[in-house]
């Protein structure tokens, strides 16, 4: 339990108190809570309601900010440890040195209904059931808000000529489950098109992610290439692995259309080569993951082969291999590779696939 957890159940009666702590302790036995809540927040207005979802900024972007030239959202993981995500992206740009200059580093924090068990959030606080954040699915309180359009209303603000005049790249970064966001907003988010219109490059770096979208049937055979799946998980083409059942934000879109717009778009897939623990506590073992591959770098192959095989006279995506690294967000996006993605800084040649 957080420090902030126990300065607020000093404020409870005791007999109350004795059953918040109980369940806050089965709760982070299960899932762990946040240790820091931004209390920065922008608000999301959709035909479903309002919201506020908090989120770091490096500077105060309700101002004019003429400096700004390039802006990386960084999305955290399962643990929605924004914070942690936010310091690293921030020593990230130190590092880049000339190359950072002009960066402003955005991260949202998608929170889970147990973090309101040890701080008191404000009824308007945009909160998900566990990681159903990561899908693109809707929030459970204060409105039926989904996460894609969070990152709309991110990408809108950073569309606002008047903040951002000399805006020209935006990059969508994540890690694990951040990745796992940042790939199917990739192929249902409508918040690019109006930076694009405006000349804005942007584009989505994806690291390390559990499972990935996929369009058709077909899965990795264990031997090599890709067949229909004739296993028996029944749900392997359901969202978020496949496009059967997609959330209420893709409404009728054709994901044929979707497929189309998705290989035209800068996408990184960024892989720790060492990233194959079949064990690991946060790895997706369900079946319909499993159907992918074993592990996140066996499944990033395979999903880079299948993608390119499906569209091989225009595929642009790139896949680059940060050799030795396994499932760290610091190492993956502080190596050679993730600084290139970030912050087109040469050095990730040789990884490049």
């Amino acid at each position: 339990m957080t420090t902030a957890s126990l300065q607020h159940l000093r404020s409870i009666p005791f007999p109350l108190a004795l059953a918040v702590l109980s369940l806050v302790t089965t709760a982070e036995a299960k899932h762990p809570t946040v240790d820091n809540i931004e209390p920065s927040s922008l608000r999301v207005t959709t035909s479903a309601g309002t919201g506020v979802l908090p989120v770091y900024v490096s500077s105060d972007w309700s101002k004019p900010q003429p400096q700004v030239t390039r802006a990386i959202i960084i999305f955290h993981g399962v643990k929605r440890n924004a914070d942690s995500y936010f310091r690293s992206a921030k020593e990230a740009v130190q590092e880049a040195g000339i190359a950072g200059r002009g960066t402003i580093i955005i991260a949202p924090q998608f929170l889970a209904e147990e973090d309101t068990l040890p701080f008191p959030l404000d009824s308007g606080v945009l909160r998900w059931h566990r990681e159903r954040w990561e899908g693109g699915e809707i929030a459970t309180t204060p409105a039926p808000i989904s996460s894609f359009d969070a990152v709309d209303a991110v990408l809108a603000r950073l569309s606002d000529r008047s903040l951002f005049p000399a805006l020209v790249q935006v990059v969508l970064a994540g890690h694990s489950g951040g990745g796992q966001i940042v790939q199917r907003y990739a192929v249902v988010g409508r918040g690019e098109a109006e930076l694009t219109k405006i000349g804005v490059r942007v584009r989505y770096v994806v690291a390390n992610p559990s499972p990935y979208v996929y369009f058709s049937e077909d899965r990795p055979l264990k031997t090599t290439g890709f067949a229909r799946y004739t296993g028996s998980c029944t749900g392997f083409n359901r969202w978020k692995y496949g496009v059967q059942e997609a959330p209420s934000y893709v409404g009728q879109a054709a994901f044929v259309d979707m497929e189309e717009s998705y290989i035209g778009r800068d996408v990184i897939y960024l892989l720790g080569t060492a990233d194959t623990d079949r064990h690991d506590r946060d790895l997706d073992v369900s079946c319909k993951a499993e159907a992918e591959g074993p592990h996140r770098y066996a499944r990033g192959k395979a999903y880079f082969t299948y993608i390119k095989l499906r569209h091989p006279d225009r595929f642009s995506q790139r896949l680059w291999e940060v050799s030795g690294v396994g499932h760290n967000q610091h190492k993956m996006l502080h190596s050679a590779c993730g600084m290139e993605a970030l912050f087109d800084v040469p050095g990730c040649a040789s990884a490049k696939k």
